[in-house]
């Protein structure tokens, strides 16, 4: 649904253009830097999204705050975004089991040329911070944090998201490798160029924020969202535009039921649509099956910038 398709848009914050050639996949190493409990983790090929005019526009329109430090940030740290990043991530994570706070750790994978960086950071006089055996160095005055984990992993962020991934890289914490429901989940959609994970909180909260209203046509709303399991979606642009999303319920019923409370939401949405933002529910497909409710959203470059200008996506994305 168009909606659903919106709000994805805004909670992975990035967008990637796509090829069958391009793949967003995280490293051992890099999935080790991950703290355990991640409530969303987005996955995207730095390098795609150069490719695609419908993948940039809608990457300038939604640009999250982080993904904004990041670019800044680059250009104060001697690394070149075009050349030496590959894939980017960032990872929403619990900082202790059973905590309402999140976080937020950046993960960067690429071939980095360690040690000029370095050398360009000793030149500049930046102040190293030692956590444990790790080199964490400032990203100029952006406030973040950046630590080289290995030649080609780094991840970055405020101090204390930082020193909370080298925990968990360290073996001082649980990592994400040792989360099964999401690394499950991951073997889904990591041959995508664009891809997202999200645990059972992190499922909950965009649903009740994707029916908004209709989630008061549920009898007992707070009780059926807990068989909400997991969720996972990935985009593609290689031949227009194509987004998926999978929300693992446990059961046909509960599946069945937002199922229909989605098309639903859909059909209200269609009476007071534009004609761009019609097209764009009428080429949503909402469907359920084997416990698992599933939203595909397609449509050609042309109707997706028609869709950019609408006023129900400036509203979904402020």
């Amino acid at each position: 649904m168009f909606k659903c398709l919106m709000k994805c848009f805004v909670a992975s914050g990035v967008v990637a253009a796509s090829s069958l050639a391009f793949a967003a996949q995280l490293t051992t190493d890099a999935r080790g830097a991950i703290p355990h409990d991640v409530q969303q983790l987005v996955v995207i090929d730095y390098h795609a999204m150069q490719n695609s005019p419908a993948a940039m526009n809608l990457r300038n329109r939604v640009m999250p705050p982080e993904l904004k430090q990041f670019d800044e940030a680059l250009s104060h740290s001697g690394l070149n975004e075009n050349h030496d990043v590959d894939e980017l991530a960032f990872a929403l994570f619990r900082p202790s089991p059973g905590s309402d706070a999140l976080q937020t750790v950046g993960i960067a994978q690429g071939q980095f040329d360690t040690q000029t960086i370095i050398a360009n950071f000793r030149r500049q006089k930046v102040k190293v911070t030692m956590v444990r055996g790790n080199s964490v160095y400032p990203m100029g005055r952006t406030g973040m944090m950046l630590c080289f984990v290995d030649p080609s992993t780094m991840i970055f962020g405020d101090r204390d998201a930082v020193t909370r991934a080298l925990d968990a890289r360290d073996g001082m914490t649980a990592s994400l490798l040792t989360n099964g429901s999401l690394m499950n989940a991951m073997q889904s959609v990591d041959t995508y160029p664009l891809w997202s994970i999200l645990d059972e909180k992190g499922t909950q909260t965009m649903m009740k924020q994707l029916l908004g209203e209709a989630a008061g046509s549920v009898t007992d709303f707070d009780s059926v969202k807990k068989r909400l399991e997991a969720s996972w979606y990935s985009m593609d642009f290689q031949h227009g535009v194509r987004f998926d999303l999978t929300i693992e319920t446990g059961d046909t019923f509960t599946a069945a039921t937002f199922s229909s409370l989605m098309s639903a939401a859909v059909m209200m949405r269609k009476m007071s649509a534009t004609d761009a933002e019609k097209q764009a529910l009428s080429d949503t497909d909402i469907g359920s099956s084997s416990g698992k409710l599933t939203v595909h959203f397609a449509t050609s470059n042309a109707e997706f910038d028609s869709l950019l200008q609408s006023p129900l996506f400036k509203t979904m994305v402020h």
